[in-house]
């Protein structure tokens, strides 16, 4: 047997658990290998094999059955006192057969003899508690087959015939963009853990948790489902994304002073005019235009984002301007043209999706005065008026059209026509009337003010 080397508290096993620790948290692979002191291929490493799930054997927290570390250090000092099992057992508020076991399984015995010390008593309760525990799926075949069958099984027509695209094989990553996908049959883990109760009501062992056919996926060396299948999830990701990862996904240019739970209160029942709602709607060549609808009047603006000439000439350069025309500094100059003439009392707030296209907006701000909120990560409803607005601007732009061909005045020629059509929510007024009697306001009251 080899030797525990050094104690178990900060061994290879400890520091995993502080790795999932911190991916829990929402550290990406490198920054939690970083944190733990491992190396970013290190961490890669740790986070792939394992799929992106932390194993249950490097549980976050060690159960109260058991004994911690903390408590074994007790121990050897209480015994060091030449305390005896029952005085220990109530120092620590543990019943005297745990201490009892805990003496004669975990002690170390090199010398011959049974001398107790805590970093050794973790070695060995560590190397315990990794004993192979078969999956289930690997000793029940019958519920291996179902399992596989729901999840990979073919589609075939009237006649039998296996049909759907060819695919290449499974390379360990998810499959790319615009690429033909398996086709099966794909029930959810969760569907094919629910619909065992109903197939088999009387029978126990066919039963599984969703949970566990997850894992017996992404886990390598669980020897149950090839980890190709992951192809027939519905994602069909080869690494699963952790909860507080996806909670956190967002760009970095997006800080808690500028998302869209610190734009004004008075934006929210559309009473106050001046906040807008932004987004770009995309065509083919990456060609884009932006649009902008103002909460209150409904009325829309459209920006021309015109592509670069270098556009299909040249590649980009690393770290340089998006040839395609909407990258943050051309959206910004878009929206400064078509918004920065307004009085700034139209010009409160902006809100916009977590898109790179915004990440100068403090720059946009410090040119208009005008502040940008960013929503929430796949929360289109938190620009609701610009989603609907995108959704009657496809009329004039349809998907898979190339948008870089309009020029401006055409642009202002359909926002026109958005903007002449009478809505139910204004009374039947058109957004260009709700929004001239907003600007007449002002001027009325700015007039009034100056007398």
């Amino acid at each position: 047997m080899r030797s525990p080397g050094t104690p178990g508290i900060s061994n290879k096993r400890q520091r995993q658990r502080e790795f999932w620790d911190a991916i829990a948290e929402g550290f990406s692979s490198e920054d939690a290998g970083t944190r733990v002191g491992v190396s970013g291929a290190v961490a890669a490493r740790w986070f792939r094999d394992t799929g992106g799930m932390r194993p249950s054997t490097l549980a976050k927290t060690v159960s109260g059955r058991y004994l911690s570390f903390e408590e074994r250090e007790e121990i050897a000092l209480l015994r060091a006192k030449d305390l005896g099992v029952r005085e220990i057992a109530r120092h620590l508020g543990r019943s005297a057969s745990t201490v009892s076991r805990e003496l004669r399984r975990n002690a170390a015995t090199r010398g011959g003899t049974f001398e107790y010390r805590a970093s050794t008593a973790q070695w060995h309760a560590e190397r315990s508690a990794r004993r192979p525990k078969p999956a289930k799926l690997v000793n029940n075949q019958r519920l291996h087959h179902y399992v596989q069958q729901r999840l990979s099984g073919e589609i075939t027509d009237e006649d039998g015939n296996v049909v759907g695209p060819e695919v290449e094989a499974f390379k360990g990553r998810r499959h790319g963009p615009r690429k033909d996908r398996r086709w099966a049959t794909s029930w959810s883990p969760e569907q094919i853990s629910g619909r065992l109760k109903i197939d088999f009501p009387d029978d126990e062992e066919m039963r599984i948790s969703h949970e566990a056919i997850y894992q017996a996926l992404y886990i390598q060396g669980r020897g149950a489902l090839k980890r190709e299948l992951v192809a027939c999830l519905r994602t069909g990701r080869a690494l699963r994304t952790p909860r507080e990862r996806a909670r956190q996904s967002g760009k970095t240019f997006v800080t808690d002073e500028v998302k869209i739970s610190q734009r004004p209160a008075e934006a929210e029942d559309r009473a106050v005019p001046g906040h807008w709602e932004g987004d770009l709607i995309l065509g083919t060549g990456s060609s884009a235009i932006g649009t902008l609808v103002e909460r209150t009047t409904r009325l829309t603006m459209l920006l021309r984002l015109p592509r670069m000439p270098e556009h299909g000439r040249q590649p980009a350069k690393n770290n340089g301007p998006p040839l395609a025309g909407h990258g943050a500094v051309a959206v910004n100059e878009a929206i400064a043209k078509q918004i920065g003439s307004l009085p700034e009392q139209l010009r409160k707030s902006l809100a916009w999706d977590q898109g790179a296209e915004m990440a100068y907006h403090a720059d946009l701000k410090l040119a208009t005065g005008l502040p940008v909120y960013f929503c929430d990560p796949k929360s289109p409803w938190q620009r609701g008026s610009n989603e609907n607005t995108n959704g009657l601007l496809r009329q004039y732009f349809p998907r898979g059209t190339d948008l870089s061909r309009y020029e401006l005045e055409e642009l202002n020629a359909v926002a026109g026509a958005l903007n002449s059509r009478p809505r139910k929510t204004l009374g039947w007024k058109t957004p260009a009337e709700a929004f001239q009697e907003q600007l007449d306001s002002l001027q009325q009251a700015h007039v009034a003010s100056t007398d």
